[in-house]
């Protein structure tokens, strides 16, 4: 397997954890501006300053490139069928 597949498995497979921490990060800011309002300043240990603020929008970016998957584990389903994967010379599922 090259060098830049290992990688991208790697990567790959830390992405549902990212999701879950900008999940968590988002909520945690919205329980913030529900207890302390918009426009709210604070400041960690370290000396970084905070304000709660409305967001006013936000930059999208879509990339050239995705990619699809079949599901892993416990998944209900991937983006890429396992029909698909099978027709492609994959060994998937039950056939793995």
């Amino acid at each position: 397997m090259s060098e830049i597949i290992q990688r991208f498995l790697v990567l790959e497979k830390q992405k549902q954890a990212y999701k879950n921490y900008i999940k968590e990060l988002e909520e945690a800011t919205e329980e913030l501006v529900k207890q302390c309002g918009v426009n709210f300043y604070f400041q960690d240990a370290e000396g970084t300053v905070y304000k709660t603020e409305e967001c006013t929008g936000r930059y999208v970016h879509f990339s050239k490139y995705t990619y699809s998957r079949t599901k892993r584990g416990d998944e209900k389903r991937g983006e890429l069928s396992v029909k698909e994967a099978q027709e492609a010379g994959f060994k998937v599922g039950k056939d793995s």
